[in-house]
């Protein structure tokens, strides 16, 4: 509850530490693949739920785990490290299958006997979740949170009465269930949408017209590779020209970059005129960006030079998400933990070409197309969002008393 806000009767609060029984490190990182103890690791926790993939097998002769380590109904796991992940909140809701434990990077939060139905306790933690990855982001960077902090810090409120924590928990239920629903149709729509235009992007770049030529890329455009200046050298650095590398390729035309070079630093990299193509070929293969300025470029980069003789540039970019293109690059790609396509790889990507008077129709329908796939999406994405607040607010008003 707030501070300063009256208690409802009948509701107490109390520091986490004084309801709970808080347990780590239950078993060493030394894993095995098969035998032993199932190990859950913080990868385990997501969306408010207990995964056993991806755990790991320890062979429990390594080291004894403690019976009270082992997770049990009602339990809940608080990833206690992790970037990204420290702060996660999940409820054993089923018995474990078999003998199951966690690693150092999760916390087993178990209730007190008598004090709470099992359900309730779940929904509790869930509340101050959002507090708990404050609180580990607020430790001077730190990605860890350790149990002491966890017992002190946070404070939990609930009626006495079992009855009433049954109550609460039936009304909730309910809420969710009808919310996960909404939220399944509006997730199934979202990939509809996008959906829908990638399949429509595929017909257009394979169910080809009369005067359409497939030909190899670079027979038809110049390409390059990209580089990346010393970074020793604080002179190539500054606001000239953005810098670009694959994680800012999303699919869209950009005019900018998080990083930057100087006028020197542009004079050493390998620079792209605007309405190049630029496509991510280490690693994420096959990420898209068409740049409306010029721009620098990273080595995990191949670029297609614009050349309005052969094609529309925004023709190339589309062609260029069209999953046939991936695919290609995909197949082409060499390396066996990271993904490489090299320049001359790259210049053997198969591409269509109709005639230039073809192509303007084409990038017109697409855009259109993209535009109102993009808004449906945008739509999708804000009632995901009102669902995800609506869920907040009930449970923010079922642990102030107000259900």
């Amino acid at each position: 509850m707030k501070q300063g806000a009256a208690m409802k009767k009948g509701w107490q609060t109390k520091k986490l530490g004084e309801v709970c029984s808080l347990l780590n490190r239950g078993i060493s990182p030394a894993y095995l693949e098969e035998g032993g103890v199932c190990v859950l690791n913080q990868k385990c926790i997501r969306d408010h739920e207990v995964s056993y993939e991806p755990s790991r097998r320890h062979d429990s002769k390594v080291k004894k785990v403690a019976a009270e380590r082992f997770i049990q109904l009602g339990d809940v796991l608080v990833n206690s490290t992790g970037t990204g992940t420290l702060g996660r909140v999940a409820q054993v809701r089923d018995e474990p299958e078999e003998a199951t434990t966690v690693d150092s990077h999760v916390t087993i939060v178990r209730p007190k006997p008598g004090l709470f139905h099992l359900d309730f306790f779940g929904y509790m933690l869930v509340v101050i979740e959002d507090a708990i990855k404050e609180a580990g982001e607020g430790c001077g960077g730190q990605t860890e949170l350790a149990r002491s902090v966890l017992a002190e810090r946070f404070s939990v409120s609930y009626p006495e009465s079992l009855a009433e924590q049954q109550r609460i928990v039936g009304l909730l239920d309910e809420a969710f269930e009808g919310l996960a629903t909404a939220k399944a149709n509006a997730e199934k729509n979202l990939q509809n949408a996008r959906a829908l235009f990638e399949s429509h992007l595929q017909s257009v770049f394979t169910q080809r017209g009369p005067g359409w030529v497939e030909k190899q890329l670079g027979d038809v455009f110049a390409t390059a590779t990209g580089t990346t200046p010393p970074k020793n050298n604080a002179d190539f650095y500054g606001d000239f020209m953005p810098l670009v590398k694959p994680p800012e390729l999303c699919d869209e035309a950009f005019n900018s970059a998080s990083d930057g070079l100087s006028e020197a630093g542009a004079a050493v990299a390998r620079t792209l005129p605007a309405k190049s193509i630029l496509v991510s070929c280490i690693g994420n293969l096959g990420k898209i960006g068409l740049n409306t300025v010029p721009v620098a470029f990273n080595q995990q980069i191949n670029a297609i030079l614009p050349d309005e003789s052969q094609a529309i540039p925004e023709f190339m970019f589309f062609q260029s998400l069209a999953p046939m293109f991936k695919l290609q690059l995909e197949s082409l790609a060499s390396g066996t933990t990271v993904p490489i396509v090299n320049k001359s790889k790259f210049n053997s990507v198969s591409v269509v070409l109709p005639p230039l008077r073809i192509q303007k129709p084409v990038v017109a329908q697409l855009s259109a197309l993209r535009e109102e796939t993009q808004r449906l999406a945008r739509l999708y994405e804000q009632k995901l969002a009102a669902l995800e607040a609506l869920k907040k607010s009930l449970l923010h008003q079922a642990f102030t008393g107000q259900l």
